[in-house]
């Protein structure tokens, strides 16, 4: 009899254990799935906002570049070859300065007076640009843009324009053409597929190559029609392609998966105004399938062990009626179950101890992430206006270089300190564009002096000395640009941390060397020092000397994996009180290449 009523119990808690597995994992998948939807739509925001800081940091251009007498005289005199000469070279230095890919000027008919390709195979000047539409809408409204194919270099880009207005009723239009292939560049090695589609629902940038010139839906009549006519794609295969969502976008707004080449695919989309833009945005739902698994698993598991739990206290609970009368026994084994689970108990909390320190760890790591792309985007937005003042400048000095030369010393001087800015800002851009991992050649000065170019200002505001001393020619290594300054600074701004509580000024020298098949880069501090337990420790996951609590003390151990990977080796040497050396040491690229044909 006790053996049906266990097996009955058994069965019970079994099919509750599917039943409780079934709906957590199916409660997990619909969480997981909308938790998904919600970061693709925040990814979104962030990525419309990218590229319309993008576009409106040319937007200036058109107007500006409209004012110069350069222009107005080229306008004035097409037929002039040395004016026309003049407003080419005038456009291209235009162009280079402000980061533009083409410059260029088109008459009332539309057919382009000068360029800032004029020197090219392919130069816009003589060519009929009359049947694009920011031609068309310039002349019309004052401005216009247009996103499409080159017709004569085949290459895709915006098109911003500007109508210039001359005295005696003479017109013409300042376009400018941005090239956003750098953003699709950056989405390929992101793990989101992103895409933009233009108002016919065209996907013309993507981070998926499947995708480009593909329709996101069926196409509207006509659209093929319209698209010829402004020749948008020219060379683009679309006639015939098959959209991506056949059977229409109402998916797309909900947090429902949509199956797009093969693959099931969260998508999301977000409208960009003004030209009738669409974000588009996908992920897929592999990782809520593994989510809902794990989380049935686990649910069916607790269920079996609270089913057995209860179905053992049963038992015992039999057991200490069917045997009352041996209550010494019945003492000696509740004692014994007691001590049992009072040490499984003080297991589980000094696991869940562990378990919270980890969660407090990444969660830290998280806001530290969070933190990163707010840097990134705040200077972002500072690179737009020092681009502006330094195009303002550079066309101020052009007008003023003859008449007042005091002026114009002074002028290049502030450009001077622009530039710099400029530079600093690509540092710091270059140090957070995440690497592909690919190994090259690596010119190891090159990537010390970027490194103190990163931290240089945090060195001069603490009053520290910072050197670097060079032996002999600049060695080649083997190894990633990125990652290997990502190692350097880090090493600097420990050194910096450490001379930060002297009372004496600090100084941190770097030097390099090359021994024999190696280079050898040297960070030396005057700083307080370690002990040998710290120094035992330093590389260590999670391991911080810091008092104030600052940092994961995932640096170094980050920075030991990335050096090791490239077949090199990261050791300290420290004293109390005298500082710390810290030493990279890295195979050359000739030795290393010699090592692997060995």
């Amino acid at each position: 009899m006790t053996r049906i009523l266990q097996t009955r119990s058994l069965i019970f808690v079994l099919c509750l254990a599917l039943v409780v597995a079934a709906a957590g994992g199916f409660a997990a998948y619909r969480v997981a799935l909308s938790r998904s939807a919600v970061t693709l739509d925040q990814s979104l925001i962030l990525t419309r906002r990218a590229i319309e800081t993008e576009i409106d940091r040319f937007r200036y251009l058109p107007q500006v570049t409209a004012q110069d007498m350069r222009i107005r005289r080229a306008i004035a005199e097409p037929s002039s070859a040395d004016v026309v000469a003049t407003a080419n070279r005038y456009l291209e230095t235009l162009a280079d300065v402000s980061g533009a890919d083409q410059l260029y000027l088109l008459g009332r008919s539309g057919t382009a007076i000068a360029a800032s390709n004029w020197n090219s195979p392919k130069s816009f000047v003589g060519i009929d640009y009359s049947f694009r539409p920011y031609f068309r809408d310039a002349i019309a409204q004052g401005a216009g843009r247009f996103y499409g194919i080159g017709i004569t270099t085949g290459q895709p880009g915006y098109f911003l324009s500007s109508r210039v207005d001359l005295a005696g009723g003479q017109r013409a239009v300042i376009v400018v053409k941005i090239d956003l292939a750098p953003l699709q560049h950056a989405w390929r090695t992101a793990a989101v597929d992103t895409a933009i589609a233009d108002s016919d629902g065209i996907i013309f940038l993507s981070g998926q190559p499947a995708w480009l010139y593909q329709p996101l839906f069926a196409l509207e009549p006509g659209a093929l029609d319209h698209i010829a006519a402004t020749r948008r794609y020219e060379g683009a295969s679309i006639v015939g392609a098959t959209p991506l969502l056949p059977a229409g976008n109402a998916a797309m707004q909900r947090a429902e998966p949509v199956e797009v080449a093969g693959r099931s695919l969260l998508m999301r989309r977000l409208p960009m105004e003004p030209d009738g833009w669409q974000v588009v945005m996908a992920a897929s739902v592999a990782g809520a399938w593994r989510t809902a698994l794990a989380t049935a698993t686990i649910s069916a598991l607790a269920t079996i062990a609270a089913g057995l739990l209860v179905q053992t206290s049963l038992q015992r609970r039999r057991l200490v009626r069917m045997r009352l009368q041996q209550s010494r026994l019945l003492e000696q084994q509740v004692e014994r179950r007691t001590r049992e689970l009072a040490d499984e108990i003080e297991t589980r909390i000094a696991a869940e101890s562990e378990l919270r320190a980890a969660q407090e760890a990444l969660i830290h790591s998280e806001k530290m992430v969070a933190l990163g792309r707010m840097s990134t985007a705040i200077v972002h937005e500072i690179s737009q206006p020092l681009a502006a003042m330094e195009a303002t400048l550079a066309a101020a000095v052009i007008g003023i270089r003859k008449t007042d030369p005091a002026t114009t010393k002074r002028i290049d001087t502030a450009r001077g300190h622009i530039r710099r800015m400029l530079r600093t800002i690509k540092h710091l851009k270059s140090f957070g564009r995440k690497e592909t991992g690919a190994l090259s050649r690596v010119d190891m000065d090159f990537a010390v002096d970027n490194a103190i170019e990163l931290v240089r200002h945090r060195a001069d505001d603490m009053g520290v000395a910072l050197t670097f001393a060079r032996d002999g020619a600049a060695p080649v290594v083997i190894g990633g640009q990125v990652r290997l300054e990502q190692v350097l600074v880090n090493l600097l701004l420990n050194a910096l941390d450490a001379v930060a509580l002297n009372i004496t000024p600090g100084v941190v020298q770097v030097s390099r060397k090359v021994t024999g098949d190696s280079v050898i880069v040297q960070v030396t501090d005057n700083g307080v020092g370690m002990d040998a337990v710290a120094l035992t420790k330093v590389g260590e996951p999670f391991y911080s000397d810091k008092s104030s609590g600052d940092g994961l003390g995932l640096g170094l151990s980050i920075c030991q994996t990335i050096v090791e990977d490239v077949k090199g080796t990261l050791h300290f040497e420290s004293t109390p009180g005298a500082g710390t050396s810290a030493y990279v040491t890295l195979p050359l690229a000739d030795a290393d290449a010699k090592a692997t044909a060995a």
